[in-house]
């Protein structure tokens, strides 16, 4: 049974159906006494017992948690319903409000059987005080059973429809803050790269530049000219501002990147992978990237990763990063299910993938064929003079 809270329309139809069982009752008490029936105060009080037992389950508590609960409260309505059948006739017309009421309390495979017990004392009851037999005698309750399931599935199915699209609408506002706050997170990690590689790109390149110029400017001067002291302050500036410059390239870096080097964010990359088996490889010496070229490896790793946990149904896959003299290059294999690399359309995953590369001047190709598994190859050409190539 349904214990969620009732909503207006439900809990108006439950106190009609209270209304009209209560009155129904009292109809077959006052008939019997006004016709002066024989047991005239035994249905008196088989209808006051009956109203008794059911109010005392309408204002139970238990009743509406517990389907146990419930089946007792009708399996006692169903002994002092009966008595008050066997004494009156008139007892048959509260059958119509049970009918609701044990569609509304019972399961289905236990409501309909009960239904049509009561549908059968209604009928019992008639033929048993002699009244005149025809077909509305057996009509009539049939009738008002088949219209109560009727009405009650009828009435269930809607409220399961109900229900299935507020779950829906629920979801789907939960689904949206969620996309929301994943694109708000996104937008914020986009604006971080885009701004170290800016400072990168800019900044930070002018500092190295003005650096080096004032270095040869500084050895062209004899140690003792007036000049020569400004030129050392001056490079001396110039490299504190380009440390300062780096250091806000390093914390505007996505977080993947902050506790380490790129190596290290791929071994972690690889170690906490769902699905297949995933092994970290490096060929090369490795020397340190600048910022947007470590973003762009990472995130085409966690990209063709991604693909491969989702798409490829593969037991083993391999991220192996190259150190090259004039380039460096990330090739992510698998031995998935592969697909028609020539004929694929290529998602979204594929076209960012693309997309970083190219920012970069590099090439990224996808080998792949069904059953055979998939190789993605990204190649960067490095910059003419790199910082430093010390090893990590």
């Amino acid at each position: 049974m349904d214990s969620r809270p009732l909503t207006p329309v439900p809990r108006v139809l439950g106190l009609c159906l209270h209304a009209l069982l209560a009155g129904l009752l009292a109809l077959a008490a006052v008939r019997a006494v006004a016709d002066g029936a024989p047991h005239a105060y035994a249905v008196v009080a088989a209808a006051a017992l009956t109203v008794a037992v059911y109010a005392a389950g309408v204002l139970s508590p238990a009743v509406h948690r517990s389907p146990r609960a419930a089946a007792l409260w009708l399996a006692a309505l169903g002994a002092c319903w009966p008595a008050l059948l066997a004494l009156s006739p008139d007892g048959l017309w509260a059958a119509f409000p049970l009918y609701f009421l044990q569609l509304h309390l019972l399961p289905v495979r236990w409501g309909l059987p009960a239904v049509a017990a009561t549908a059968a004392a209604a009928i019992g009851s008639f033929l048993l005080h002699g009244q005149t037999v025809s077909p509305g005698t057996f009509i009539g309750p049939l009738l008002g059973a088949a219209v109560a399931v009727a009405t009650v599935l009828g009435y269930q199915a809607l409220y399961r429809e109900s229900e299935s699209r507020r779950e829906l609408i629920e979801e789907l506002v939960s689904t949206r803050a969620d996309l929301a706050d994943a694109e708000h997170q996104a937008g914020v990690l986009a604006e971080r790269e885009r701004l170290a590689r800016e400072i990168h790109d800019t900044l930070a390149q002018g500092l190295s530049s003005i650096q080096l110029l004032l270095r040869a400017a500084e050895r062209t001067l004899p140690d003792d000219a007036p000049a020569a002291a400004h030129v050392r302050r001056a490079r001396q500036a110039a490299q504190d501002n380009l440390a300062e410059a780096r250091r806000f390239v390093r914390e505007l870096s996505p977080p993947d990147l902050e506790r380490g080097s790129l190596t290290a964010a791929l071994e972690r990359l690889c170690a906490t992978a769902p699905g297949p088996a995933v092994r970290f490889g490096i060929s090369g010496t490795p020397f340190e990237l600048p910022t947007p070229y470590e973003v762009t490896l990472l995130r085409i790793a966690q990209s063709a990763l991604a693909n491969t946990v989702r798409h490829a149904d593969a037991r083993r896959a391999e991220i192996t990063l190259s150190y090259m003299d004039t380039s460096v290059a990330l090739d992510v294999v698998d031995d998935g299910s592969g697909f028609d690399a020539p004929r694929a359309q290529g998602g979204f995953g594929l076209s960012a993938m693309r997309s970083r590369a190219d920012a970069l001047g590099g090439t990224l190709s996808v080998e792949s064929a069904p059953g055979q598994g998939t190789a993605v190859a990204i190649t960067l050409p490095l910059p003419l003079s790199l910082p430093s190539r010390s090893a990590v």
